[in-house]
């Protein structure tokens, strides 16, 4: 389902006189062949419209061999004869068909029949031709048929038949990096999702699978395998499709009327059962500054696997060795991470970001990762007082590196760089102080998540909404914190004898302007820099005079 997409067109503006320099759009490395089809969104895919899977899949961990079919049913949104899919080259298309049937001409049951289509192979990409042409507005169905071993590679492991600490087999999928193709058949991109989606799961017996969505049951197959089936209600991004096959040990509870699902290995059980605990006060905190949990009929999982943890949607996995902080480390370096279990916190709040509100394209990923991490933030306020909040968020400073712009090359499957987790937590905040007024920020980020829930949205969006909502034009403080690799900067110009300070912005962005706090922590004044000089009378000496960079994340240089 192509989910509200706006096509907002980005226009270039020529830097101002006043330049920090750049130097990550000369030294980007040209995108390769496989990289263009994976990230472009060209004609073979925007001619259809997802609208459902069902991933029928058995996973033989003895031979590590994953074998099935993925039906794929689609709209067509233009006449075509041909289609993109995606998988990745180390496996086998045993046969892809066009389905038919099911019901006559007279809307009465018939038999279902399928003809083998061609396809051509490209790079991971799989072209899918059709004997006769496909009609814009109409329905098509079709069966992937394919079975190998997937990689092993990328982070976290892509797809893993791994074992656990016992020796019993433990297999899981984390792939959003790698794309889902690595392990299933699937149109790999992120601006098209499904609908909504079935998951069959045959595994060994005695082991069990938790993949996303709701439980629908399981069923004996009499062959040595058990089928695990689950109901995913929602749209869903195609890498946070999963399953997490081990013996588990399962329990449940409630928050209000929603369920809670909990997964952990027999051996960590209690563990588990003591630092789950935290997921309902998350919830709570999130659900106050956002609305519901966005997956609400398929309910919310917290499933044990061996790596950190991953955002799979309402199938969270966690890693984070049953302690606080992540890793056993005090992540922000401020003394607060040690009181909460890292990994619950924000590998759940890309349910509300990443998950629900998602980047149309990769480029645009600190929509999830820079919005997450300001919603560990707002945890961390919520939890323990906005002091501490504040405290938190500027302990994320020190990680920032400014080497290349937040948002990455578009189209062409780019990696962005780790400051769309922490200068993109800092924006936000820095955003907040710009509005300047709690009860309206608090108002503006809730209706932002509802208004765009359960879309795929770019930058310019999400600039738009901002821009008509405050009715300011805010585009060029957007651009210059995600566009550029330098943070504003703050010039002083001090004058003694006339007891003057002259001030201006030096920035990347034509017409950037932006308020900050200025004089002492007990005696601020908001003062509207430009990129022109400003003179204002100060009593304050250069040493005296402060800048409330706790509120605005910026550079300042006094002279």
């Amino acid at each position: 389902m192509l989910r509200n997409i706006r096509r907002s067109i980005f226009a270039l503006i020529a830097p101002v006189a006043i330049i920090t320099t750049s130097l990550a759009q000369t030294t980007q490395q040209p995108p390769t062949h496989a990289n263009i089809l994976r990230g472009e969104y060209g004609r073979y895919r925007a001619n259809n419209d997802l609208l459902f899977y069902h991933l029928d899949i058995r996973v033989d961990p003895e031979r590590k061999f994953v074998s099935g079919k993925n039906t794929i049913r689609f709209k067509m949104l233009k006449d075509d004869t041909r289609i993109q899919l995606d998988l990745y080259d180390n496996l086998k298309i045993d046969k892809i068909e066009q389905v038919f049937g099911g019901k006559d001409t007279n809307g009465k049951p018939s038999e279902l029949r399928a003809i083998a289509l061609k396809y051509e192979r490209d790079s991971g990409a799989v072209f899918v031709n059709f004997p006769e042409t496909l009609k814009a507005g109409r329905i098509y169905t079709i069966d992937f048929h394919y079975s190998g071993t997937p990689q092993t590679i990328g982070r976290f492991g892509g797809f893993t038949f791994g074992k656990d600490p016992a020796g019993r087999p433990w297999i899981f999928t984390a792939c959003e990096g790698e794309g889902a193709s690595i392990w299933w058949p699937n149109k790999d991109q992120w601006k098209d999702e499904v609908e909504s989606m079935r998951l069959s799961v045959a595994v060994p017996n005695g082991l069990t699978d938790v993949s996303n969505g709701k439980f629908m049951g399981a069923t004996d197959l009499h062959d040595g395998y058990t089928q695990w089936n689950w109901l995913i209600q929602y749209p869903i991004n195609n890498y946070n499709v999963s399953v997490n096959i081990g013996k588990y040990e399962h329990w449940s509870e409630r928050l209000n009327d929603l369920s809670l699902d909990f997964y952990a290995l027999p051996e960590d059980l209690e563990r588990a059962k003591k630092q789950f605990a935290q997921a309902k006060g998350m919830i709570e905190a999130f659900q106050h500054y956002f609305g519901e949990y966005p997956f609400k009929k398929d309910g919310y999982k917290l499933i044990q696997a061996p790596y950190s943890g991953m955002e799979h949607q309402s199938a969270v996995t966690y890693g984070n060795r049953f302690a606080n902080g992540y890793l056993e480390r005090d992540w922000t370096g401020v003394g607060i991470s040690p009181r909460f279990d890292f990994i619950i916190i924000h590998e759940s709040g890309h349910e509300w970001f990443g998950n629900s509100v998602t980047g149309a394209d990769r480029s645009d990923m600190w929509i999830h990762e820079g919005w997450t991490t300001y919603l560990e933030c707002l945890y961390v306020e919520y939890m323990y007082g906005k002091a501490d909040g504040l405290k938190y968020t500027n302990g994320y400073q020190a990680k920032v590196q400014n080497q290349r712009p937040i948002i990455a090359p578009r189209g062409v499957n780019a990696t962005p760089p780790q400051d769309q987790y922490f200068k993109g937590a800092l924006f936000i905040n820095t955003l907040r102080s710009v509005i300047d007024d709690d009860r309206r920020w608090w108002m503006l980020i809730k209706n932002l998540y509802q208004h765009f829930k359960y879309q795929s949205i770019m930058t310019e969006d999400m600039i738009d909404y901002f821009n008509r909502e405050t009715k300011r034009n805010l585009t060029p403080i957007f651009n210059q914190y995600l566009r550029h690799t330098a943070i504003p900067r703050l010039e002083l110009k001090f004058d003694d004898t006339a007891g003057t300070v002259s001030y201006r912005w030096q920035v990347d962005e034509q017409g950037f302007e932006m308020p900050v706090r200025v004089g002492t922590r007990d005696n601020w004044q908001i003062i509207r820099p430009t990129t022109e000089w400003k003179t204002m009378k100060t009593s304050l000496k250069k040493d005296a005079f402060q800048v409330a960079t706790d509120l605005y994340f910026v550079d300042v240089s006094k002279s």
